[in-house]
């Protein structure tokens, strides 16, 4: 996940296990299949936050044994992924969090790029602490409460100052803004990646010290570090319309897929395929879970999940 990173978001043949929600930006790699004509190839943006890596997986996978494509994947930062999407570099994005701009530019304005439906899975950004630290300590988690524990949630990092830990520098979230705007005793310190969050959060687990996070749910690692929501002021539409005004919580945000027109118009059953593409949150959490915690192989991953879901993904086939 991961993140809607709204004001709040592979190279060559491989589906590699990137970092954060944001990876290198990639836009001038463009694929050799990416919008060619007549043949039987599909080429997918893959941001690098694990679950978006799942759907990618199973939908090459798919693609590749069950209807004869060949498949290339694209490592694309979120917002850039809508510029290679629109130019043709790749033909579909299976799972973006929110981009408002991008949508009214590009899918209503200029008609390069057409809405794929649904991805069956809701996400939501938010602060969170270890369910041990909450059951200790129940008022933390209202927002209004925080500063009295910014002193055990400090690190050398945080400057004197409470720690919120984020992910990638390059993720877009409200956290700087709603820390100075709801006035909290805290500094905003980056892990780096996805990768190097997991790693940090597992570490205070290990050792059961405090510690709040941006954190996005779905996410697998909930499974193996239980983790109780921080309420922040509650969301209402256009309260985060200006970035540096932000003062509430993230939204709940339906996940979905976008796909390349020309591809949606002329890309046969693979575009058929792509739109009809729809799971839980349960299914991009066990092949996220293999991916990051078992360390399968995306492919082995895609194909034991596979295996032992075809009522589920023979209804999206053409």
């Amino acid at each position: 996940m991961r993140p809607r990173t709204t004001t709040a978001v592979a190279a060559g043949s491989a589906l590699l296990l990137l970092t954060g929600c944001g990876a290198a930006d990639m836009t001038k790699q463009a694929s050799p299949f990416a919008n060619a004509q007549g043949a039987r190839t599909v080429t997918l943006s893959v941001q690098s936050w694990v679950g978006a890596q799942a759907n990618v997986a199973v939908a090459r996978y798919l693609l590749e044994h069950e209807l004869g494509y060949r498949v290339d994947t694209v490592q694309v930062d979120e917002v850039p992924a809508w510029d290679a999407l629109s130019q043709g570099r790749v033909d579909a994005i299976l799972e973006d969090w929110g981009h408002p701009e991008q949508e009214q530019r590009y899918v209503e304005d200029k008609r390069t790029i057409a809405p794929g439906g649904d991805l069956g899975v809701t996400g939501h950004i938010g602060w969170f602490v270890p369910t041990y630290f909450a059951k200790r300590h129940p008022d933390v988690t209202d927002w209004k409460n925080l500063d009295t524990y910014a002193e055990q949630f400090r690190t050398p990092e945080s400057g004197g100052k409470g720690q919120l830990m984020d992910g990638s520098p390059s993720y877009v979230t409200n956290d700087k803004a709603l820390v100075k705007n709801l006035k909290l005793d805290y500094q905003v310190v980056f892990a780096g990646s996805e990768a190097a969050q997991i790693t940090q959060i597992k570490q205070f687990a290990k050792e059961k010290k405090p510690f709040l996070t941006y954190w996005y749910t779905p996410q697998w690692l909930f499974e193996k570090v239980p983790m109780t929501e921080v309420k922040l002021p509650a969301y209402q539409e256009g309260c985060d319309a200006d970035p540096e005004k932000v003062a509430c919580a993230y939204p709940v945000t339906p996940l979905q897929k976008y796909l390349n027109a020309d591809f949606a118009k002329d890309g046969g059953d693979a575009a058929d395929f792509l739109r009809k593409f729809r799971w839980t949150t349960e299914d991009q959490n066990e092949v996220s879970l293999m991916i990051a915690e078992q360390k399968l192989p995306a492919e082995e991953a895609a194909k034991k999940w596979v295996d032992s879901h075809e009522s589920v993904w023979n209804k999206w086939l053409p």
